[in-house]
C-alpha cells in the first residue's frame, strides 16, 4: 500500500517550474556505430515503440553525446524556418508599391516632363515622407513580432549518455539542441518541444488547442499498435510540438524535429497576407482619381485649344489641374495618423501593429471572429452543478467527488492534479474547515484514472464509521453506471437500479453534456476494512450518487469587453473546434446570443427559452457560398470547424460586404487569420499565428478583448481622421478644378499660373497635416469607421459643387471690387483675388467637415490646437502673400479693401452653406445606416438611438436605462 501523507495537509496543487542550468556541450565528432536515420520516420504510420526505436537507432536510454551532436550536424537545429524580417530598404519598395504612392509618382514624372520641376520635386518628396514613415513603423513592428520568439520554451530534459555504454543521466538541455533519437521527459507545465512518441505515461494530459481549438485536454498514453485511421492529431500515443502538458508525466522518444514537425508544416503554408479593407479602399479611391485626371486636363487643353487658340501653351496649366486634383498629402497622413495610433498603443503596452493600415481596417470592423479557448475563457474548468440523479441540487455529490480527487493524488501515481480535480477541489476549498471536508478522511488506497477504465477510484477512512472503508469512484457516466446497483435518492434512501432507470440517467448526461458541460458521474459503497490492496474487481455494487456538471471558466473581463465591443457595433462571432453544446454554452455565459431567426441549417442546443443556434464545421460543407454567407450573418456560434471551415466563415462575412477581423491564437486558427481584414493574435500565440497576424495584443497586458476594445477606439480614431481629411481635401481640390474649367471658358488668360497652384497647393498640404492630429468627436466614433469610396464620392462631388459655387461668387466680387480684373490686363489682380479665396475657403473646408460633428455642436470639445494653428496659418498667408514683395514674382499684386468687405459675407454664406449641407449629409447617412442596420441587428439598434438623436426624435425606450453610462464610458475611451 503506498504510504500516507498527513490527510489534513492538502497536496500541493502548483505547477513546478522547469530547472535550469548551463546547458552542456561537447565538440562535434563522427557518428557511432549505427548511424543517423536514413529518412525521418512518420509517426502516424510507425508500428510498436520498439519498432520506432530501432527506426531512430536509439534505446529507452537515449543517445550518447557523440551520436547527437552529429545528428544535430545532420538534422539541423530544432527551430522553426526563420522566415526573415524585411529590411528597411525593402520596406520602403513595398511602400512604394501602394497605388496612390504610384498615382503621385506619375504626376511627378509628368510634372517634370513639362518642365514643372517644383511640382515634381514636391510630390516626389511627399511621397517618399508618407512611405518612409509607414516602412519605418512597420520595420519597428517586425523587429518587436521577431522578439517575441523568446516567450517560447528554451529548454526541455533530456536523457543523454556520456559515452556508449555509459550510465543515461538527465538533463537540461535547449530545446533548439533535440535531435530525432532523443529521449525526453515530461512534466506538468513543459511545452511539447518536439513530435514525440510515447514510451511511458502516468497520468498524462496535454493541451493541444493550439493544433486542434478544442479546449479540454486530451489524455496520452502508449500504444503499441496504432490506428492508422486516426487524424493528425488524434494519435493518443503521439504529442506534437505546439501542445503542453496538463496534467501527469510520460517519457518519450523525439520522432521529428525542426521544419520536419507537424507545428512546422503548417508554418511552411503560411502566405503573405494580401491587402485589408484599408488598402483596397484606398486602391478605389486612387483609380477614382486617375479617371478624373485623365478626363479633365485634356479638357482644359480642348478647350484653350478651340476658344483661346493657345493649344500646348497650356500643358503645364493642365499638369497642374492634375496636381491640384490629388491630394498629395495623403501618404503622409494616412502614415502619420495611422504610427501615432500604433505608438500610442504600443506605448501603453497593449497592442504591436505590425501592418499600419491595419488599425484602420480593425476600427472599421463590424464583426469580430475569434476562437474561443484563452480569449472568451481561461482554459480551464470550473464547478457548475452538483445533481443527484433525480436532477436535485445536492452538494453532497461534489463533496465526494472532491474526496474522490484529493486521495487519488495523494495516494496514487498521479502526483499533479488535472484540471477537473483542480476545479472540484476548488470548489472544496471553503469547506476545508468543516469536520465533513475533504481533508477530514484518512485515504487508505487509491485507483488512479487509466484510459481503460475511465474513472479513478479511492478508498477513505471515515472518521465516524470505524471499521469500514468507503470506496467513492468517479468518471465517464456510461462506465459507472455500469458498476451500480443502486441509485441514492434525496431523502437518503437507496433503490434498485434497473436498466430502464440506467437509461434514464444517461440521457440525463447527455443533456448535461448538450448544455456544455462536462459530466463526472459520482457513486460510492461502503466496505468491510482491511488491510490489503483494492483492485478494479472492488469497483463494483456501487451506489449512484448522482453528477458533477463543469464548464469552462469564462475570462472575468469578455463579458464586460463583449458588452463594449456591442455598443461600438461590432458583432462577435465565436468560431471554434469544441463541442457545440460547450460553445453554446460558453456563448449564453458570456452574453453571447445569436440575433434574428436561425438559418435552416443550424442547430439549436441548450434548455428552453435560453436556446443559442450553432452552426456546426459539417453543416457548413452542406452549404453553399451564397447560403453560408447568409447563415454567417444570422448564425453567432460556429461549433466543430476545422481550419479551412474557420476561413470559409470567414470570407463568407467578407463577401456581404463585412469588414472582418479574427482573433485567434493557433495553428488552427492560421487560414482564418489571412482571410480576414485584419488578423490577431494574442502574446502567448503560437508563433505561426503570431506572424501572420497583422495585430499582436496585450503585448504587456493580460486580457485580450479588453485590448481589443482599446484598439477598435484608437483605430476608429484615425480612421475618422483620415475620412474626415479624404473627404476635406478631395472635395475643396474638386471645387477649385471646376472652378478653373470654368474660368478657363470665361476669362481671356489662364485662371492660376502653374507657380501660384504650386504655392497654393504647398499652403494647403502642410495645413492639412492637422488631420492626423484632430481628436474625432464621440458620436463618429459609435459605429465603424470604413472608407467607402461610392460614399465618398457622393461627399465629394456635392460639397466640390458647393465649393465651385463660392469660387464663382468671387468672380462677381472681382468684377465689383477691382475695375478690369476679369479683362485682359486685369489678370495680376485676378490671380491675388482667386488666391486669397481659396485659401480662406480651403481654411472653412478643414474647420467645418472635419472628423464629427461641427465645432459648434455640443459634446465635441475644443478645436484640437494643431487645427487651429493650421486654419490661422492658411488664412495668414491667403491675406498676407498678395500684398507682401513676394507676390510680384508669383504674378500677383495688391487688392484694395472693397474686395476684402465683399469677401466677407460670400464666406459667411459659403460656411452657413456647408453647415446646412453637413447637416443633411449626417441625417442622411444616419438613416441610411439604421435603414440598413450594419446587417446585424445589434448595429440596427445603435443605428437606431444615433439616427433618433440626428433627427431629433426621442431615443427609444429600451436604450433608456444604463445608456448614458455605455456613451460616457466610450467617449472617455
Amino acid at each position: 500500500m503506498a504510504s500516507e501523507p498527513d490527510h489534513r495537509t492538502r497536496p500541493n496543487q502548483r505547477l513546478p517550474g522547469r530547472r535550469t542550468g548551463p546547458a552542456p556541450r561537447s565538440l562535434p565528432v563522427s557518428y557511432g556505430a549505427t548511424g543517423p536515420p536514413r529518412t525521418a520516420p512518420d509517426p502516424a504510420t510507425a508500428g510498436t515503440s520498439l519498432e520506432t526505436l530501432r527506426h531512430l537507432g536509439t534505446g529507452p536510454r537515449g543517445l550518447h553525446e557523440a551520436e547527437a551532436e552529429g545528428r544535430l550536424a545532420h538534422w539541423g537545429e530544432n527551430a522553426l524556418p526563420d522566415r526573415g524580417t524585411p529590411s528597411w530598404p525593402r520596406r520602403l519598395l513595398l511602400a512604394l508599391r501602394d497605388p496612390f504612392a504610384a498615382v503621385l509618382l506619375t504626376l511627378a514624372v509628368v510634372s517634370a516632363a513639362v518642365a514643372s520641376w517644383g511640382t515634381a520635386c514636391t510630390i516626389s518628396l511627399l511621397v517618399l515622407v508618407g512611405s518612409g514613415l509607414r516602412a519605418a513603423g512597420e520595420h519597428r513592428a517586425d523587429r518587436s513580432t521577431s522578439r517575441l520568439r523568446e516567450l517560447l520554451a528554451a529548454t526541455a530534459t533530456v536523457q543523454r549518455r556520456a559515452a556508449e555504454g555509459a550510465p543515461s543521466a538527465v538533463r537540461e538541455l535547449p530545446v533548439d539542441e533535440l535531435v530525432p533519437g532523443d529521449v525526453v521527459r515530461l512534466a506538468p507545465g513543459d511545452a511539447v518541444p518536439a513530435d514525440l512518441r510515447l514510451l511511458r505515461a502516468s497520468g498524462l494530459t496535454v493541451r493541444q488547442s493550439a493544433l486542434t481549438g478544442e479546449s479540454a485536454p486530451v489524455p496520452k498514453y502508449p500504444v503499441e499498435e496504432p490506428d492508422r485511421d486516426l487524424g493528425p492529431f488524434e494519435g493518443p500515443h503521439l504529442c506534437f510540438q505546439g501542445s503542453s502538458v496538463a496534467a501527469g508525466t510520460g517519457r518519450a522518444v523525439v520522432v521529428a524535429t525542426g521544419a520536419r514537425t507537424r507545428f512546422a508544416s503548417a508554418y511552411r503554408r503560411q502566405r503573405r497576407r494580401g491587402g485589408g479593407a484599408f488598402d483596397r479602399a484606398v486602391s478605389q479611391v486612387a483609380w477614382m482619381l486617375m479617371r478624373f485626371m485623365l478626363l479633365l486636363p485634356p479638357a482644359a487643353l480642348l478647350v484653350d485649344a478651340l476658344l483661346r487658340g493657345r493649344g500646348l501653351a497650356t500643358l503645364p496649366f493642365a499638369v497642374a489641374v492634375a496636381v491640384a486634383l490629388t491630394p498629395e498629402m495623403l501618404p503622409v497622413v494616412v502614415s502619420t495618423a495611422l504610427s501615432r495610433g500604433a505608438a500610442r498603443l504600443a506605448g501603453d503596452g497593449e497592442v504591436l501593429v505590425k501592418r499600419l493600415p491595419a488599425l484602420h481596417d480593425l476600427g472599421a470592423a463590424e464583426v469580430l471572429c475569434t476562437d474561443k479557448t484563452g480569449t472568451l475563457t481561461q482554459g480551464r474548468p470550473v464547478l457548475d452543478c452538483s445533481v443527484d440523479g433525480t436532477g436535485t441540487a445536492e452538494p453532497l455529490v461534489a463533496h465526494w467527488a472532491a474526496v474522490n480527487s484529493l486521495w487519488t493524488l495523494q495516494l496514487a501515481d498521479a502526483p499533479h492534479p488535472d484540471a477537473l480535480d483542480e476545479a472540484l477541489l476548488e470548489a472544496a476549498e471553503e469547506t476545508v474547515a468543516d469536520p465533513a471536508s475533504p481533508w477530514a478522511y484518512e485515504g487508505v488506497d487509491a485507483l488512479p484514472l487509466d484510459p481503460a477504465h475511465r474513472s479513478a477510484c479511492a478508498v477513505v477512512r471515515t472518521p465516524q464509521r470505524a471499521g469500514f472503508h468507503t470506496l467513492v469512484s468517479k468518471g465517464a457516466p456510461e462506465q459507472i453506471l455500469e458498476r451500480c446497483t443502486g441509485l441514492r435518492l434525496p431523502d437518503g434512501t437507496e433503490r434498485p437500479l434497473d436498466e430502464q432507470e440506467r437509461s434514464r440517467l444517461l440521457r440525463r448526461a447527455a443533456d448535461f453534456g448538450d448544455d456544455g458541460l462536462r459530466v463526472l458521474a459520482v457513486a460510492a459503497a461502503e466496505r468491510p476494512a482491511r488491510t490489503t490492496r483494492y483492485t478494479r474487481a472492488d469497483e463494483s455494487g456501487l451506489t449512484l450518487l448522482g453528477y458533477v456538471g463543469l464548464r469552462d471558466a469564462p475570462d472575468p473581463s469578455a463579458a464586460e469587453a463583449l458588452a463594449e465591443l456591442a455598443s461600438l457595433g461590432v458583432s462577435v462571432k465565436l468560431l471554434t473546434g469544441d463541442h457545440p453544446g460547450t460553445a453554446a454554452r460558453a456563448a449564453r455565459d458570456l452574453g453571447l446570443a445569436a440575433h434574428g431567426p436561425a438559418h435552416p441549417a443550424t442547430q439549436e442546443f441548450g434548455p428552453p427559452g435560453v436556446r443559442t443556434p450553432v452552426l456546426t464545421g459539417d453543416a457548413t460543407d452542406r452549404l453553399d457560398d451564397a447560403q453560408l454567407a447568409d447563415a454567417a450573418e444570422r448564425t453567432d456560434v460556429f461549433a466543430r470547424c476545422t481550419p479551412e471551415q474557420k476561413a470559409r466563415v470567414v470570407t463568407a462575412l467578407r463577401a456581404r460586404g463585412r469588414t472582418t477581423a479574427y482573433l485567434g491564437d493557433g495553428v488552427n486558427d492560421l487560414p482564418a487569420l489571412q482571410s480576414a481584414d485584419v488578423g490577431l493574435a494574442p502574446r502567448d500565440a503560437a508563433p505561426v499565428a503570431r506572424e501572420a497576424a497583422d495585430i499582436v495584443v496585450a503585448v504587456g497586458a493580460a486580457k485580450d478583448l479588453t485590448a481589443v476594445t482599446g484598439a477598435v477606439t484608437v483605430g476608429r480614431r484615425c480612421g475618422a481622421n483620415l475620412g474626415a481629411y479624404l473627404r476635406a481635401v478631395l472635395s475643396s481640390n474638386l471645387g477649385n478644378v471646376l472652378a478653373m474649367l470654368v474660368a478657363g471658358l470665361l476669362l481671356p488668360f489662364l485662371p492660376m499660373f502653374p507657380a501660384q497652384v504650386l504655392v497654393q497647393n504647398l499652403c494647403f498640404d502642410a495645413a492639412q497635416l492637422a488631420f492626423a492630429f484632430d481628436r474625432p468627436a464621440p458620436v463618429s466614433l459609435r459605429r465603424p469607421t470604413a472608407l467607402r469610396p461610392r460614399e465618398l464620392l457622393g461627399f465629394v462631388a456635392g460639397f466640390g459643387l458647393l465649393n465651385a459655387v463660392a469660387d464663382l461668387a468671387t468672380f462677381a466680387v472681382l468684377a465689383l471690387a477691382v475695375h478690369g480684373a476679369l479683362g485682359p490686363g486685369g489678370q495680376d489682380e485676378f490671380h491675388a483675388g482667386w488666391f486669397t479665396e481659396n485659401l480662406l475657403t480651403q481654411a472653412l473646408v478643414i474647420l467645418l467637415l472635419r472628423t464629427g460633428r461641427a465645432p459648434y455642436a455640443p459634446g465635441c470639445g475644443a478645436v484640437p490646437r494643431p487645427v487651429l494653428a493650421a486654419v490661422a496659418g492658411l488664412a495668414c498667408v491667403g491675406v498676407v502673400l498678395p500684398l507682401s514683395p513676394l507676390a510680384p514674382p508669383l504674378g500677383m499684386t495688391g487688392l484694395p479693401p472693397l474686395y476684402y468687405a465683399l469677401l466677407v459675407p460670400v464666406l459667411g454664406l459659403y460656411a452657413a452653406a456647408l453647415v446646412v449641407a453637413r447637416r443633411r449629409y449626417e441625417r442622411r447617412r444616419e438613416l441610411a445606416a439604421y435603414s440598413e442596420g450594419f446587417g446585424h441587428p445589434a448595429h440596427g439598434d445603435v443605428a437606431e438611438r444615433d439616427a433618433a438623436r440626428v433627427a431629433g426624435r426621442a431615443v427609444p425606450s429600451r436604450f433608456a436605462a444604463g445608456e448614458e453610462g455605455t456613451r460616457t464610458g466610450r467617449d472617455v475611451a
